[in-house]
């Protein structure tokens, strides 16, 4: 149960190896904003992190919490104040002229990516960024055709206008321009953020057919904990520039309290079965999706 402890309470990473097994990782990184000034803020406080290749992990945590900072660390958008980064093992500021392939290989999709779609056709907006690799036209063309199959757009989508297509349409076009540098990492930053309910469901069945599809690892971070719950296996909780729970989602939305604490909750779903189960004890608990909990709900109905 140690084992257990330390995963729900992560501490710093002291004397890791200099190759590693892991996609991701974190050593004891800080972010100072306007450092030595008025206005200097610590975003981020000596975080530690191991991230295994093809896991799907959610980043939770209120407004103000690290998060963004958090995810930009890991494409050197932001180079930390202190601590390292590593991907693949290797630090990823030792050589100022890799963070373009670098870049390439950790997809970082913000909040509303459609607001960057500026070509006339969908198929011309998501070759852009493999047009800038420098590879020929065939390999492009297989490149977009296939991140387009993966976010679910045919090819009746391909020479429309991104603003032909629906708000949910118009956010997975922006995706597949990002899934078509194949990356090895994708960042998802609120992926459902402004979207009415069916282009939300659109965008979360799509991210979780790329993770099983393309075997990707995937961060997503979000407010919503239902979507962690429902979408992930391991979900980590940001407060105050700090990591302060890591575990799979029983383990992290079992600390209601202190969840609250910070300005969060748990899955509305979650909490109807925690009342239920107070009622009858034969419900069970640590349910995060309505098809779960009316299956458990007809089996004690109908045994």
């Amino acid at each position: 149960m140690k084992a257990q402890t330390n995963r729900l309470n992560p501490q710093p990473n002291e004397g890791a190896e200099e190759t590693s097994p892991y996609i991701i990782e974190l050593r004891q990184i800080s972010h100072i904003y306007n450092e030595d000034s008025v206005f200097e803020k610590r975003a981020i406080d000596n975080v530690s992190l191991k991230i295994k290749a093809g896991e799907m992990v959610a980043l939770i945590g209120h407004t103000g919490s690290g998060k963004s900072t958090l995810i930009q660390h890991l494409n050197a958008l932001l180079k930390p104040s202190s601590g390292m980064v590593l991907i693949n093992g290797k630090d990823i500021h030792t050589d100022k002229a890799k963070l373009k392939s670098i870049r390439q290989r950790v997809g970082l999709v913000f909040q509303y990516p459609e607001h960057q779609l500026f070509e006339a056709e969908v198929f011309k907006d998501v070759a852009f960024g493999p047009n800038q690799m420098g590879l020929t036209e065939e390999e492009v063309n297989t490149r977009v055709k296939s991140a387009l199959e993966v976010v679910g757009l045919d090819e009746s989508c391909y020479h429309k206008s991104p603003f032909e297509l629906s708000g949910g349409q118009k956010r997975r076009a922006a995706i597949a321009g990002v899934l078509a540098m194949r990356p090895e990492i994708l960042i998802l930053d609120e992926p459902t953020a402004g979207l009415d309910p069916r282009g939300r469901d659109e965008i979360l069945s799509q991210i979780k057919h790329m993770h099983t599809k393309l075997g990707l690892t995937i961060i997503l971070v979000s407010h919503s904990m239902d979507d962690a719950a429902r979408l992930t296996d391991r979900i980590l909780v940001m407060n105050k520039g700090c990591i302060i729970c890591d575990g799979t989602p029983i383990e992290v939305f079992a600390q209601g309290e202190m969840l609250k604490n910070i300005g969060l909750d748990v899955p509305q779903i979650s909490s109807l079965m925690t009342c239920l189960h107070e009622k009858n004890s034969n419900l069970p608990t640590g349910i995060f999706s309505v098809e779960a909990a009316a299956d458990a709900i007809m089996k004690l109905v109908r045994p």
